[in-house]
C-alpha cells in the first residue's frame, strides 16, 4: 500500500466540473492497494498517518500530528502509484490491485482515517478527477506499508 500525503492549506476535487470533496488546513493523501495489501495494512497505515509529526508547532518545528491541529484528509484514489517504469517507455500498472480489491480497499482507509477522529473528504473511486491543492511548506511525503509477514 502506498500513499502520497501532501501538508496542505486547502484542497478540493472535481468531477466534472462539480466539487466532490474539499478540505481546509490537512492532509492530501494519495492512496493505492497493490496486489497482495492486506486489510490488516489499512490499519496500520492510518495509524502511522494519523501520528505523523509533519505539522508546525508554536517554534514552527515539525512536531504535531494532524489529529494536534484538527487538520482535515482529503483522500483520492491514485492506482498510478503503483507505476513500473524500469522498461520502455509507458509505465506498467500490473503491482495496482484489481479494481474490486483496490476499491475495496480504499473504502476500508477511508472509515479507518475518519475513526481516528479526522475528518475526511473523498474523490470517487475510479473517477476522472481533477485535484486542485495549496501545498503548505511545501511538505510531501511518500509512504509505504508493506503487507504483514505471514
Amino acid at each position: 500500500m502506498k500513499v502520497i500525503l501532501q501538508r496542505v492549506s486547502e484542497a478540493r476535487v472535481r468531477i466534472d466540473d462539480v466539487v466532490a470533496g474539499e478540505i481546509g488546513a490537512g492532509l492530501m493523501i494519495l492512496f493505492c492497494a497493490e496486489d497482495g495489501d492486506l486489510p490488516e495494512s489499512v490499519e496500520r497505515l492510518a495509524v502511522k498517518i494519523s501520528k505523523l509529526r509533519i505539522f508546525a508547532d508554536d517554534a514552527g518545528k515539525m512536531n504535531r500530528c494532524i489529529l494536534d491541529c484538527a487538520g482535515s484528509a482529503l483522500i483520492v484514489s491514485q492506482f498510478t502509484l503503483a507505476a513500473k517504469t524500469s522498461k520502455g517507455n509507458r509505465p506498467s500498472f500490473i503491482a495496482a490491485a484489481a479494481p474490486d480489491r483496490g476499491k475495496q480497499l480504499y473504502e476500508k482507509f477511508c472509515h479507518a482515517i475518519s475513526n481516528l477522529g479526522i475528518p475526511v473528504a473523498t474523490g470517487q473511486f475510479g473517477a476522472d478527477m481533477q485535484v486542485e491543492l495549496i501545498n503548505d511548506g511545501p511538505v510531501t511525503i511518500p509512504l509505504e506499508i508493506a503487507a504483514p509477514p505471514l
